[in-house]
């Protein structure tokens, strides 16, 4: 029969585990720093720089934490080593809790040193200092940082303990770095840095689809010799949303072959054939409005009734669409394959969908690029 000792020895180390890497399990139940000290950390939405500078002290200190709850917790655990009773301990046990209580001593010395002049040590206060610009202050960066968090065009995929952020200015990534200084945010600006694919690997088992899943190294490089380098790692599928976002190209330096979804090679296919179909000849005085789908590029489709009809009592032939240009050729893309059956992708090609403003029916062969 297993002893107390090594019972909880054992249940302590996975509870270690868990709480350090923070399983789905464990975020769910509201054991993490974030779910426990969230009264005092306040909203990453709202403060994303000062909510992670609190989160980082407060990892820091719960972490170094853990070795010193291991002792206290031998104390109920065994009590017949009478570890409550400090004189009277081994070597190794006594060994064992001077370094505790030495790790926890050096861990709050670590976080008053950082909270000085208002967090002005703290290593990310420190980042935000290397992107200074005369006449602007770190806190002036932070503020900046704050409120591109806070628009909801930004991207962010991954883990919440390692994610990857992108927004008009910033590419963020609140990185878990497991060593003496546990969390840290790496940051660069878009317009002083460069991305390369370094790495691809294939992983047959993915817990979030049934499809194997490919997951890339992207290394972001920056001009600014006060930014260290950092990696970032995403699935393939968000690679294309990814490259959207970033204003600079993404360099692959290791020829990595990225896997595209079926909805992105069908949209290839889908500005293809759009490209041979006849174009459409804005009327003078008309204007361009802005693509109502993503706000970001000019309209440059118009739904023409082009294709020949299957018979005059068909209800599902291509109706004739009054709309004026309001979309783009990767919105309406995407919208036609949206309407599709994911099982049956042989028929996407083949099928007809609502227009999305007046629902008239159309098919590929109906969509024109303005002239």
């Amino acid at each position: 029969m297993e002893s107390p000792e090594l019972s909880f020895t054992l249940a302590y180390i996975v509870f270690c585990l868990c709480f350090v890497f923070t399983p789905n399990e464990f975020r769910s139940a509201g054991l993490t720093i974030q779910n426990l000290f969230s009264s005092w950390l306040g909203s990453e939405d709202v403060a994303f720089v000062q909510f992670h500078i609190r989160r980082t002290s407060v990892t820091v200190l719960v972490h170094s934490a853990l070795p010193l709850g291991y002792y206290i917790g031998m104390c109920v655990a065994a009590p017949e080593k009478k570890l409550g009773y400090f004189h009277q301990v081994n070597d190794s046990w006594r060994a064992f809790f001077l370094l505790s209580i030495c790790l926890q001593l050096t861990s709050w010395t670590i976080v008053i040193y950082w909270s000085q002049h208002h967090w002005h040590n703290h290593p990310i206060s420190r980042g935000l200092q290397a992107h200074e610009r005369p006449p602007y202050s770190d806190w002036s960066v932070a503020s900046s940082i704050n409120t591109e968090f806070r628009r909801i065009d930004k991207f962010a995929t991954g883990a919440p303990g390692a994610r990857v952020i992108v927004t008009d200015s910033w590419v963020l990534k609140p990185f878990v770095h497991l060593q003496v200084t546990t969390y840290h945010v790496y940051m660069a600006l878009q317009n002083e840095c460069h991305v390369t694919v370094t790495e691809s690997r294939q992983h047959q088992l993915s817990p979030d689809s049934s499809s194997p899943a490919q997951i890339l190294t992207l290394r972001v490089d920056s001009i600014n010799p006060a930014i260290r380098h950092f990696d970032i790692r995403l699935n393939s599928t968000e690679y294309a949303e990814l490259r959207e976002k970033l204003h600079a190209p993404i360099r692959n330096s290791a020829n990595v072959v990225i896997h595209q979804t079926i909805s992105e090679l069908f949209l290839e296919t889908f500005r293809a054939q759009v490209d041979l179909n006849e174009p459409y000849t804005l009327p003078i005085g008309q204007e361009i409005e802005p693509c109502i789908g993503c706000m970001q590029v000019p309209a440059n489709t118009k739904l023409v009734r082009l294709c020949q009809r299957e018979g005059p009592f068909n209800e599902s032939d291509c109706q004739l669409c009054m709309c004026r240009p309001m979309w783009c050729l990767s919105c309406l893309g995407r919208w036609f394959a949206s309407r599709q059956d994911q099982q049956r992708p042989e028929t996407w090609l083949s099928s007809k969908v609502p227009c999305p403003t007046c629902r008239a029916k159309f098919c590929i062969l109906d969509v024109s690029v303005l002239h």
